[in-house]
């Protein structure tokens, strides 16, 4: 049954990605959105009211760190556990403050349903204060 799992708005600028992760969630129960860019996430997550946000970093218009920012001071949607899809993401380190995990491109889409599951059941714990911890460029 869709959305038995819980909802998933993913955001990605690529199509190809934004489908490959659809379709897996999906698969899972889940029932999902999909947005191109931070600044359509931002016009959606009201509308949607998701469980899970998955973001990639690099995107046109607002990118995913942007997008994190905007999400964790808006009391509405501060709550929501954030996973950043990024193929910059640095082995080893902890996620970029406000972030609840990280998924490395190219990311086994088993290991990202996993992960969006886990973030569903446990829920965000207390908001990380800003760090040091980034993202490598």
């Amino acid at each position: 049954m869709p959305g038995a799992s819980g909802r998933v708005l993913v955001v990605d600028d690529s199509q190809v990605i934004r489908q490959l992760i659809r379709v897996n969630l999906e698969l899972d129960g889940f029932e999902v959105m999909t947005a191109s860019d931070g600044a359509a996430c931002l016009e959606a997550v009201h509308r949607f009211r998701p469980h899970v946000i998955t973001l990639d970093v690099a995107m046109p218009r607002l990118d995913g760190l942007g997008t994190v920012n905007r999400l964790r001071v808006d009391p509405r949607t501060g709550h929501i556990p954030l996973v950043l899809v990024s193929a910059s993401a640095a082995p080893g380190e902890g996620p970029p403050a406000g972030v609840d995990a990280v998924v490395a491109k190219p990311f086994e889409p088993t290991a990202l349903v996993r992960e969006v599951r886990r973030l569903r059941d446990e829920g965000r714990g207390p908001t990380v204060p800003a760090s040091s911890r980034t993202l490598a460029r």
